[in-house]
């Protein structure tokens, strides 16, 4: 299965990472609730040309959580394991790790060559903020134990076959994750509205946002206004998915991350 816990070696930041390919590095980085298998259906067509090192964030995986309580310890943390690899950096992240590598990209601007943000939430609707702040709160009780609300916004109530395996992949790592991590994680993301305008106009790396169609939450319209606010920023759209797209739409964002990373940096065209 696609799915299976792969074995782990233990990186700086005290992160867990496995790794496939040579060439650039190339660092993932997943979302809440989820450890570094999440990418395990785009990492073979990624690793034809990177090395490519899928990492646990704090409190996920075989990362332990080490009081990490901020997004600066996130940040600080997934800095630490980048500041050890060779060579210019590219970087992606799916939803809170995309809001993660886009703080490392403006804090590493000489380590980051390109980054990539995934299914990335920017300037969240009032309502949108109200609903995530009242999740986080709910993953405290017994209630936030159910993943299945998580996993109808993640896939939809009627997912096709496909669909159905990445979310019962999902539901086990939801369920069975350091469960403070997790909540630690979330409660981390409900309070961010995305990247920070500074940050975000500051990256001197390429920027690629991708999201799917139909994701609620982080939409084409968001992954459109970030890529308008950075200097060298592009949008995706993958028609047809929603927010699990590394998993259910991996083929088309292999594709749209290969055709990314083989475009020069603009400040180099004539070179």
């Amino acid at each position: 299965m696609i799915w299976t816990t792969r074995p782990r070696f233990e990186g700086a930041g005290a992160l867990g990472y496995f790794a496939q390919g040579a060439g650039s590095a190339l660092v993932l980085i997943h979302g809440v609730g989820l450890r570094a298998e999440a990418w395990a259906a785009v990492l073979p067509m990624l690793a034809r040309d990177h090395q490519v090192i899928c990492v646990d964030m704090p409190g996920h995986g075989t990362s332990p959580l080490n009081g990490a309580a901020t997004l600066d310890d996130f940040v600080a943390r997934l800095t630490e394991f980048i500041d050890t690899l060779d060579g210019p950096v590219r970087l992606a992240g799916h939803s809170m790790g995309a809001l993660i590598s886009a703080c490392v990209a403006a804090q590493r601007p000489n380590r980051i060559e390109a980054m990539v943000g995934l299914n990335t939430v920017y300037k969240r609707p009032v309502a949108a903020t109200r609903a995530v702040r009242a999740r986080a709160t709910n993953l405290a009780s017994a209630e936030g134990l159910d993943p299945t609300p998580t996993l109808d916004r993640w896939f939809g109530q009627n997912p096709q076959a496909v669909d159905a395996e990445c979310a019962r992949a999902c539901r086990d790592w939801l369920t069975g994750g350091c469960r403070q991590g997790y909540a630690t994680a979330y409660r981390i993301f409900a309070q961010e509205d995305g990247p920070a305008e500074s940050d975000l106009r500051g990256l001197q790396c390429r920027a690629l946002f991708l999201t799917g169609e139909n994701d609620p939450n982080s939409t084409p319209a968001m992954s459109q206004a970030l890529a308008a606010t950075v200097a060298h920023g592009r949008a995706c759209v993958i028609e047809g998915a929603a927010h699990m797209v590394p998993m259910t739409h991996a083929q088309q964002v292999a594709a749209c991350m290969s055709d990314f990373f083989t475009q020069p940096h603009p400040d180099q065209k004539g070179s």
